[in-house]
């Protein structure tokens, strides 16, 4: 599954249907997030943008639709109908051709790792001690894999992977004053989305969105090629 294009089609068709320009929120970035770790297909996503839009405009309700979280029903729906119609399926493996490598230049890609080994650095500075030790492990992976990387598919599963050390890192070690502040103001922001949501992904969308949230209050850089 090709995740480089997945949130860019998305964004994309959701501008366009709303009809004006409109910035994604972080909410609406968190459901993406929670879509593409789920592995939740993309045609599915787009198709339940476009049904809501479809009959949004059926309807003629003057309220406009202003977050992409007004099109996450439907999208679980039609997720949910997706994943029944799989079952029973052949279970053939299909050689799938990577088009991950064909994308980045090995160029491209050393100096996205520079990159973000050098904003790392400076997280670091500012980072508290047990902070300090887990980006400098980080750091120290992303230095071997500057020289080693065989192929931008395989190496963006390393970067997830040091993605989810740096997560834990974060959850585990930021203080908790500034822990408690965060998960408030994300509370917050999701209050008027809760009674919509299934409970499973209301925890997704608010972990993400938290992460998120900790991330910038850290200086921390997202790892992937994907952010290239």
């Amino acid at each position: 599954m090709n995740y480089f294009n997945y949130f860019s089609e998305i964004e994309e068709t959701f501008i366009r249907r709303r009809g004006k320009n409109l910035f994604l929120s972080p909410l609406d970035w968190a459901l993406i997030e929670s879509w593409q770790e789920r592995e939740v297909p993309l045609h599915i996503i787009l198709r339940g943008i476009e049904k809501v839009f479809d009959n949004h405009e059926k309807s003629k309700k003057k309220r406009t639709i202003k977050s992409l979280a007004f099109c996450s029903e439907e999208i679980e729906a039609q997720y949910e109908e997706w994943l029944e119609s799989q079952i029973g399926k052949n279970n053939e493996e299909n050689s799938e051709t990577s088009e991950t490598d064909s994308m980045f230049a090995n160029e491209t890609i050393i100096e996205h790792l520079q990159n973000i080994s050098n904003q790392l650095k400076d997280s670091k500075e500012k980072a508290n001690k047990g902070l300090q030790q887990v980006l400098e492990r980080i750091l120290q992976r992303i230095k071997e894999l500057q020289n080693s990387f065989s192929d931008a598919e395989t190496l963006e599963t390393d970067l997830t992977h040091l993605e989810k050390i740096l997560d834990d890192g974060l959850l585990e070690l930021t203080e908790k004053e500034t822990l408690e502040k965060l998960k408030a103001e994300t509370t917050k922001e999701l209050h008027n989305y809760q009674k919509t949501m299934e409970s499973e992904v209301y925890q997704r969308t608010f972990d993400l969105l938290l992460l998120k949230k900790l991330r910038l209050d850290a200086g921390i850089p997202r790892l992937s090629l994907f952010y290239l």
